[in-house]
């Protein structure tokens, strides 16, 4: 199926998690904030929350500084 991330097509099998997102992407791990159709997805609820066709996800990563 095909989903957005960061305004970029992705095809991803059905039935992907945000978690199995991550990993497609390399980005598990890493200090960041993910959107699924502008609606924060809290990192306890990234294996159990599936993509669906035409999502559109926004990935952030975090910086740290001082």
């Amino acid at each position: 199926m095909e989903i957005l991330v960061n305004g970029t097509p992705h095809l991803i099998p059905a039935d992907t998690t945000v978690a199995q997102l991550l990993a497609i992407l390399e980005l598990q791990g890493k200090r960041l904030a993910v959107e699924v159709n502008q609606e924060l997805v809290p990192r306890s609820q990234f294996d159990s929350t599936a993509l669906n066709s035409h999502d559109a996800v926004e990935i952030v990563h975090a910086i740290g500084g001082g």
